[in-house]
């Protein structure tokens, strides 16, 4: 079984979530595949049996091109790196050039700050919903890791998305 996990990624927070989760689908032997979504072919997604697609929560939901500007501004201004390539095209924009793709199980994940998701968002949602209107099937209900407000990973959310990497094995196999 093949799975890609393509990611958006501003700080790393989101891309450290990928790679923890396609760890867990490593674990339960599957060859697992981390692509930034600049990287992201529609043969890559083509070829998958699972594609699991994560991003930040920006205002309440997907990144859009204003939001990646504003926070690639304010970076300096709070001591942050940020990724090769953040300020270019987003999920958004890679969902509006995606072709359709039947029959390839699928899971959402975002990054958002540590919070009630009414008051923070939740990408996760709107990347769930951009996946079914691709005819991609979820395995899972979509997921959240949460950072705190200097947008560091809590304690022990690699660790969950590694876990949750490998519950994503067995609901994608029911799926297939």
């Amino acid at each position: 079984m093949r799975a890609v996990v393509v990611y958006e990624s501003m700080y790393g927070t989101t891309r450290q979530v990928a790679e923890a989760i396609a760890q867990g689908l490593r674990q339960g032997s599957v060859d697992a595949t981390v692509l930034p979504v600049a990287d992201a072919s529609p043969d890559a997604v083509q070829q998958a049996d699972l594609l699991v697609v994560g991003g930040p929560t920006h205002v309440h939901a997907m990144s859009r091109p204003a939001t990646r500007a504003s926070a690639v501004d304010q970076a300096d201004a709070h001591g942050l790196s940020v990724e090769e390539g953040a300020a270019g095209s987003g999920l958004r924009e890679w969902f509006e050039s995606m072709p359709s793709v039947h029959a390839v199980a699928s899971a959402a994940f975002d990054t958002r700050l540590d919070g009630p998701k009414m008051f923070t968002g939740q990408a996760a949602r709107g990347i769930a919903k951009a996946l079914r209107r691709h005819g991609l099937p979820l395995v899972a209900a979509p997921e959240s890791f949460l950072v705190d407000k200097q947008t560091v990973l809590l304690p022990l959310e690699l660790t969950r998305a590694v876990d949750w990497g490998r519950a994503l094995v067995g609901h994608s196999l029911v799926a297939s």
